[in-house]
Order: structure tokens, then sequence, then C-alpha cells
């Protein structure tokens, strides 16, 4: 991050140089591959800077199969942003003018824009999950279901790709937290902090399912790591889950919080009974039993309720749910 800083600096005059020479009806446009970005419409010319799909540029002229250019505009906005901090640091993306070949730019006046930006995207976010998957696959994803609800607010597409920019960044960057010692902390508290805003915000303003599946994502940040035996872990994590389910009833997440729930009141009559405190064991007994009813209730089809309808029967055996079920 350091050194993408060091390089931003390095790259303000020119920048500052440029945004005087962009024409007023330039357009912000991506490109949906690799473009180099050259000193003069000559692929012989030198290379200054490379565009990479979802970055941003502006389009000042077009000049036979040659497009003048401001290129990575939107990696100077994300550094003068100090709440959000950069996600993709692709070093060959710099901001820079120039130009590079017309083709392949995608901008709000391209006839179903929408529906090539959004498709690239999902071919990214497809990529993203192979072996082996190219380095800045995650962060095209990211800034191309970006640019959908960006510059097409008003399409069909919108509101998922919004959500989708929203989780690719919140799984890469959570991904990226668990692989630290401190992701297993039982206290939340003492994990890295993700950045959150882009899910806060479809839960606040979005509609339909969104804010119950950003809702669901944020509930990450507030469960504990490492149980370490602890039964304050399921205890307040049973609460979290129902709250959840509670604030969204239907939503496309609640069965599955339902579950997280009811699994948790399962390991408790566990950690109970080792305590050989049958008070509070038998209480989260009847918890889980009425949660797997309230799962056959609203969910009679979810694959998690029949896991509740398992779950119950295994705390009815006297099979333990939570360490080794082995008898």
């Amino acid at each position: 991050m350091r050194k993408l800083a060091a390089v931003l600096c390095l790259a303000l005059p020119t920048v500052a140089m440029a945004q005087k020479q962009v024409a007023p009806d330039a357009r912000r446009g991506v490109v949906l591959h690799t473009a180099d970005v050259y000193v003069a419409p000559d692929g012989n010319s030198q290379r200054v800077s490379t565009v990479t799909p979802g970055h941003e540029i502006v389009v000042n002229e077009k000049s036979g199969p040659w497009a003048s250019i401001f290129a990575n505009t939107d990696i100077q906005e994300r550094s003068e942003a100090e709440d959000e901090p950069e996600f993709s640091t692709d070093e060959g993306s710099i901001p820079r003018s120039g130009w590079i070949k017309d083709k392949g730019i995608v901008t709000s006046a391209t006839p179903n824009g929408d529906k090539l930006i959004y498709g690239a995207a999902a071919t990214w976010e497809a990529a993203a999950s192979e072996p082996h998957a190219p380095k800045t696959a995650v962060g095209s994803a990211y800034l191309l279901y970006r640019r959908v609800y960006e510059y097409f607010p008003s399409s069909p597409l919108a509101p998922e790709a919004q959500w989708r920019s929203a989780d690719v960044r919140w799984q890469e960057a959570k991904f990226d937290a668990s692989t630290l010692p401190s992701w297993k902390d039982p206290d939340p508290n003492m994990r890295p902090k993700l950045y959150q805003k882009d899910l806060e915000r479809i839960v606040k303003t979005g509609t339909g399912k969104y804010p119950a599946l950003a809702a669901f994502d944020l509930l990450d940040i507030k469960v504990c790591g490492d149980w370490q035996g602890l039964t304050k872990c399921p205890e307040r994590e049973t609460e979290l889950y129902m709250k959840y389910a509670d604030a969204f009833p239907n939503g496309p997440k609640t069965a599955e919080a339902l579950w997280d729930a009811a699994y948790r009141q399962g390991v408790l009559v566990t950690m109970y009974a080792a305590e050989e405190n049958k008070k509070k064991a038998d209480v989260a007994t009847q918890r889980v039993h009425q949660l797997r009813d309230r799962m056959v209730q609203n969910f009679p089809n979810s694959d998690y309720t029949l896991r509740a309808i398992s779950l119950v029967y295994r705390v009815e055996q006297g099979i333990a749910i939570y360490g080794s079920d082995r008898d």
C-alpha cells in the first residue's frame, strides 16, 4: 500500500495537468480488458500505464483506431477518500493521460452497457473462485459491479450489482483477515477491522432482499473466533442470529440464521451437561426444540430445517454436539 501511495504522489503533477486537459463533455468509462496506455497513438511509442477491467478512464477524443484518455481516474479519487481504503493494488494501473486502442470501452452511453459490464464482472467473479485465479480477478469483479450501479442506477441490474460489489469486497477482506492469528480470538473486538460502509449503505438504503443479505454479512465481525469451550460465545451468538431472524423474518438468510442459532443451543446443551449444570442444559434443550419448530413452520423446504430436525434428534439421543461425538 505504501508503495502504491508513493507511486501516486509521483504521478500527481501529471494528474493535475491532465485534469485541466479533460474536455467538458468527456465521458467516464471502463475497459473490459487490460489496455496499455501509450504516450502517442502508436503501438511503438512509450507505454506509460495500463488500465485493468473496472478502473475508470475519461475519454477525451477519438482518432481513428485510437482514443485519447485519462486513465485510472478512480485510483486518485479513492486515494483522496480517507474513509475508503484501497482494495485492489494492481501496481501497473497508474493515473496517467495517454492513448489506448479504441476497443472494449464501455460508457454510460454504450447500448446495453449495463449488461456488458455486469457480464464481465460475473466472469471475473467466477474466475476468482478457480484455482490459480488471476491476481486482479477479485478486484476487477468488485470494480466492474460497482460501475454498473454508478453508471446505470436505473438498470434492473443495479441493485444486484451493488450487492455483489460490496459482498465480493467483504469476502475477500474477510478471507485475508482470517489468515491472521487474531481472527481466532474469542473477543470479536480484538480482530482486524473490515471496511463496512458499502454493506451498511445497503442495509440502510437498499431494497428487496439486499438489506437482509448485507446485514447477514455484517454478522461476521460480531461472532467469536475460536470458542475455546466458553459458553458465553454460543450464548451471545444465539442472540445475534435470533435478533437478525426477527429483523428479517422472511429474508433469504433467515433460515440459515435460525439454524445458526439452533446449532449454538445444541452446543450449549453439550457444554452445560459437561459442567453438570442441568438447569441450563434443560433451557438450551427447550430452545433448540423451539427453533426447530419455528423453522419447520416457516421454512419447511429448507435444508437448514432438515439440519435442525437432525440436530434435535441428536440432542434427544444424548449425542455431543460440541467436541467429539464418538461413544
